[in-house]
């Protein structure tokens, strides 16, 4: 009995060991709520969504897996050569049969090698089509969302589901998942070579396979937990970056350069503390497997040893040197998949992250939606009609109080009022960006909950107040990449709205470099880009919301007759705080706090002498002051 001690002192160890992680992970379960998971998707959950993805694939996979089987055969026959080498030595020697030996092992190992490489190249070429198909989907559910989901998450936050949590599932089917079951099996087809070489070695190697699945359990809640902190960090950092590099001229106005560095250094610090938790909870599970390997293999030699000495056997039979060269080779091709397993899982664990991150935007329900039985509206002659339209941003905070207007076909109607009045309320909800609590409104007497969003918004060119260019060009940003649109059809666009005046300066023409937001054009040429972008696809409906703001006088008399042009082609929605601008208009309907004061056109309301007058008669004293000065 003295003979085993040793293998009960190595036992007792690690019994003390698992019952400090045991306690560990029971104090780290309680606080699982203080943690501030945003999630707590089953890890079965996120297996089975991400399959749905490798599922068009699986011809691929199916033959990744019957390379495999060839290319593990090396892990499985390898050691019974070197102990078949072994006895040979010790036994009949014969140079011809080593050879031959060593020919079979060189062969299995060049097979092996390159079933590996093959393997590698589909995974590869597989991964990268569906990580292109979730980036894709991802970013087409983005597009899908309602101006008011959109309003509640940061840009920053979406970038990184788009890229950086994409970029860590590639890794999961190009690597983690294949080579998951490729070490399962290696750890199978060792155990079975195991067995047939001597089953009592195999159970006591196999006396230290509980420690390895509770080190594991124990290790992936741990690492769980550290990977969502470091994604929660690279978001946090990744939307504070997009924020204020967009915003970074007002910090220098304002020289609030270092109050910006102090606070990217406090969320740069809290990703540190994430990437080195994440770290330390690694360093501590690999050099635990690693301890197990090592531990078996003391046993395997003290076992083997005390048989060759003092002729000592275990279980009933005493070890030949053979079998424990073997054996030796087993135990670490036993383990070394196991300690691969820790890294593979620890990557896994980052696409489980990034997937519960990727399927939280997915999981957003789009307000703005469909109906079952909307249609296709082919043609809009124009007519508009609110019936008695209540809505609201905030529940129970109305920013429309029972709004009811018409606007017939090719009419031109201005809404007025002061700030937060609801002016580009009323055009958001024209075009469905928001759906209303109550009433109905109708294009060309059809409720536009009937209508499909897609060809709704088809009908409608949209002229802002901040004009968003893309980067490119000013035709890409004029056609927004339709290729069936001639120059010269760009060009009579650029024309109709005045806007050939300054391209026709520029050294490229249609072709000028558009920089990042077009910050290489002024605020009037980049509004009168946006008149031509809407004027070339000829919508039925146009709405312009304070198309005339911060515009200088030159710019604004251009803008003025682009406008008197626009009014012949179909209806028009204008909301202007210059009145100068829609003196014209057939109708111009006065808001306050979500209701319609007065309407009419420019002249019956000046007769009225209400609220219109006061704000005409304001306006009309300061632009007079402003001249006189």
């Amino acid at each position: 009995m003295r003979e085993y001690y040793p293998l009960l002192i190595v036992g007792a160890a690690l019994g003390i060991i698992s019952i400090a992680f045991i306690v560990a992970y029971a104090t780290m379960k309680n606080k699982k709520e203080a943690i501030g998971f945003d999630r707590n998707m089953k890890d079965g959950e996120i297996v089975r969504r991400l399959l749905v993805y490798a599922k068009p694939y699986w011809t691929n996979f199916l033959l990744v897996g019957l390379v495999m089987l060839f290319s593990i055969a090396y892990d499985i026959i390898a050691p019974l050569i070197t102990g078949e080498i072994v006895k040979m030595v010790k036994a009949d020697f014969e140079l011809s049969r080593l050879f031959t030996l060593i020919g079979i092992y060189a062969s299995i190992l060049i097979v092996s090698m390159i079933c590996s490489y093959v393997q590698a190249i589909i995974l590869q070429k597989t991964g990268q089509k569906i990580l292109s198909r979730i980036r894709e989907d991802v970013f087409t559910h983005i597009e899908s969302l309602s101006h008011e989901q959109l309003n509640l998450m940061p840009v920053g936050k979406l970038v990184t589901r788009v890229t950086n949590d994409t970029n860590a599932i590639s890794m999961m089917f190009t690597n983690i998942i294949v080579n998951l079951v490729k070490n399962m099996f290696i750890i199978l087809g060792v155990l079975t070579a195991m067995l047939c070489v001597n089953y009592q070695l195999t159970l006591m190697v196999l006396c230290f396979v509980p420690f390895i699945i509770l080190f594991t359990l124990i290790f992936r809640k741990f690492s769980r937990r550290a990977y969502r902190r470091v994604k929660d960090g690279t978001t946090d950092i990744n939307t504070y970056l997009s924020e204020n590099l967009s915003g970074i001229k007002i910090t220098q106005i304002f020289n609030r350069e270092q109050q910006k560095l102090d606070e990217f250094e406090a969320k740069n610090q809290a990703l540190g503390r994430a990437k080195h938790q994440q770290i330390f909870v690694f360093g501590i599970f690999r050099p635990l497997v690693y301890m197990l390997y090592i531990s078996s293999v003391l046993c395997l030699l003290y076992m083997g040893g005390k048989g060759y000495i003092d002729n000592v056997s275990f279980l009933g039979q005493t070890l030949a040197s053979e079998t424990i060269v073997t054996f030796y080779s087993y135990i670490s091709k036993f383990f070394n998949p196991i300690q691969n397993l820790a890294e593979q899982f620890n990557w896994l664990q980052s696409a489980f992250a990034s997937a519960e991150k990727i399927f939280t935007i997915l999981d957003i329900e789009p307000k703005v939606v469909d109906e079952p039985d909307a249609i296709e509206l082919d043609e809009v002659k124009g007519d508009i009609e609110f019936r008695d339209v209540w809505f609201s941003y905030v529940p129970d905070e109305w920013v429309l109080k029972g709004v009811s207007f018409r606007v017939n076909a090719k009419e031109t109607v201005a809404f007025v009022g002061s700030t937060g009045s609801g002016k580009s309320t009323i055009l958001s909800l024209i075009c469905r960006n928001y759906d209303i609590q109550k009433g109905q409104i109708l294009i060309d007497g059809i409720d536009i909950r009937k209508i499909k969003i897609s060809s709704l918004r088809r009908h409608f060119g949209q002229m802002l107040q901040d004009v968003f260019l893309f980067s490119g060009t000013i035709r890409s940003n004029i056609v927004l990449r339709e290729e069936d649109i001639s120059d010269e059809e760009i060009m009579e666009a650029c024309r109709y709205v005045n806007a050939d005046s300054f391209i026709c300066k520029t050294e490229n023409g249609l072709d000028e470099i558009v920089r990042e937001r077009g910050n290489n054009f002024s605020a009037g040429q980049r509004q009168l880009l946006s008149f031509a972008r809407t004027i070339i696809h000829k919508p039925e409906v146009m709405i312009l919301d304070e198309a005339t703001a911060n515009i200088d006088t030159e710019t604004e008399l251009l803008i003025q007759d682009s406008l008197e042009k626009m009014m012949n082609i179909g209806t028009m929605l204008i909301v202007a705080h210059r009145l100068s601008t829609i003196q014209h208009a057939d109708n111009i309907i006065v808001l306050s706090q979500g209701k319609i004061l007065e309407q009419g056109n420019h002249h019956e309301l000046l007769q009225k002498k209400g609220r219109y007058y006061q704000l005409y008669t304001l306006q009309y004293h300061k632009e007079q002051l402003k001249a006189n000065a």
